[in-house]
């Protein structure tokens, strides 16, 4: 059984679900990872986009019929990990906001409940950052800025802040600008394609265009979600839009924003940088602001390549969740434990080394919680770090890495990348990332 740590990532999530049913999706795949999470409020926020329905209205109640069919399956999932919420501590997490949005709908008279939670939250006696998913619209949110800054003073609203990290799928409600303009201190990854440019470019579309669109299929949903996995799958919606990817089925594009915060491997929610399934983004000018980042995967470079990149792991790792809601702790298949030099901790390492120097890694005390053979795959992460050169990787043995520094790497940064998959049904894979910081001799 996966243990759970105490550290789990505090989870705010903003959704506008009741417009385009990918919300209902992401909430679907959202809930079998939740034990990965501290789950603090779920909040509806105004439903579906501006002027896509005929009236401003919420929908907490397309939360709670998710969340409802969650509890069907919560004992099922508990075998497999530790840390699912209980059935009946969910509903209370649900919340609505403000059924109408943007910049006049902030200000005197505009407290709702799910800004009043936001500030509640964030207020807690918690060293851990609040991390906020937005889904949908920002003005709960903002209101909630807002409201601290009416009532508290300047150095209070600073330490406010620092406590908040953002991931905001592309500006629904366009006060993002405002929000930087008001407070530029805020952590901000604003995921959303640059302004004047097709919209289908933003990074967060990586979640189902371009790459393995077949992992996206109507096929693979019913095999993987829809049918035999328990109520919560059933629910999953089967027909949105996604063009150009040809199947309308699978798309979840606000599944990268909790991605983002989770603690997986690859990523460091801290390091927009360094990407990992949520995507990679770059910092702007002034702030703490963070646009979209681009990859070149596969001869494709695009900000959607820092998504679409890791679709195979976490479809398999979708799939795998799913059948957690049916299966025994022996028949279904769970997450191998990826070890580098004897540390089995989720942060990031880091390791100083020269021009010239050769770095190895060892990976053989990975392991599995199924007893299943392991098999180990070594990369570098270019674009993650500093260094525009090629650093390559030799494996005399499979779980063995060696990287000589290159002679003219002084002063930059090489991300190592550890892949460990299983032979299980579906192959489920770790991550570990190893940042190689190279010194001057």
């Amino acid at each position: 059984m996966t243990a759970i740590a105490d550290d789990r990532p505090r989870l705010i999530v903003l959704t506008d679900i009741g417009g385009d049913p990918d919300d209902t999706q992401s909430l679907i795949r959202l809930l079998v990872f939740s034990n990965e999470f501290d789950v603090a409020a779920l909040i509806a926020s105004a439903s579906g986009t501006p002027g896509e329905l005929k009236e401003a209205v919420t929908r907490a109640d397309l939360i709670r019929d998710v969340v409802n069919a969650y509890g069907n399956v919560r004992d099922n999932l508990s075998q497999h990990a530790k840390g699912f919420p209980a059935s009946d501590d969910l509903p209370a997490k649900v919340v609505s906001g403000n059924p109408n949005r943007g910049e006049k709908a902030i200000g005197d008279g505009h407290d709702t409940e799910g800004s009043n939670r936001i500030i509640e939250i964030v207020d807690a006696d918690d060293p851990r950052p609040v991390n906020i998913a937005i889904w949908g619209g920002q003005t709960d949110f903002a209101q909630a800025l807002w409201r601290v800054t009416q009532d508290r003073s300047p150095a209070e609203v600073a330490k406010l802040l620092s406590k908040i990290r953002v991931y905001d799928i592309n500006d629904q409600d366009r006060i993002q600008p405002m929000i930087h303009r008001r407070w530029p201190d805020l952590f901000y990854v604003l995921a959303s394609a640059p302004a004047g440019q097709d919209k289908r470019l933003g990074a967060y579309r990586g979640m189902y265009l371009d790459g393995d669109e077949s992992l996206t299929s109507r096929d693979w949903i019913d095999a993987h979600v829809r049918k035999g996995h328990g109520s919560l799958g059933e629910l999953y919606p089967t027909q949105t839009w996604t063009a150009p990817n040809p199947h309308s089925t699978l798309k979840e594009g606000d599944t990268p924003s909790w991605f983002y915060f989770l603690p997986h491997g690859p990523n460091d929610p801290a390091q927009p940088e360094w990407g990992g399934w949520g995507g990679r983004f770059q910092p702007t000018e002034g702030g703490r602001l963070y646009r979209d980042a681009k990859d070149a995967v596969e001869g494709h470079t695009s900000a959607r390549a820092t998504v679409f990149r890791w679709r195979p792991y976490f479809q398999n790792a979708f799939a795998a969740r799913m059948d957690w809601c049916v299966k025994s702790l022996e028949d279904a298949n769970h997450t191998p434990i990826a070890v580098i030099d004897g540390d089995a901790a989720r942060i990031v390492p880091h390791r100083d080394a020269k021009p010239g120097e050769m770095v190895s890694l060892i990976a053989s005390s990975s392991s599995d919680p199924d007893g299943d053979s392991l098999s180990y795959a070594w990369s570098t992460y270019p674009e993650a770090g500093t260094y525009r050169g090629e650093a390559t990787i030799a494996t005399d043995k499979p779980s063995v890495a060696s990287l000589r520094v290159p002679e003219d790497a002084a002063g930059t940064s090489i991300h190592m990348i550890l892949a460990v998959t299983d032979d299980g049904d579906p192959p489920l894979t770790a991550f570990r990332r190893v940042i190689v910081d190279v010194v001057e001799r």
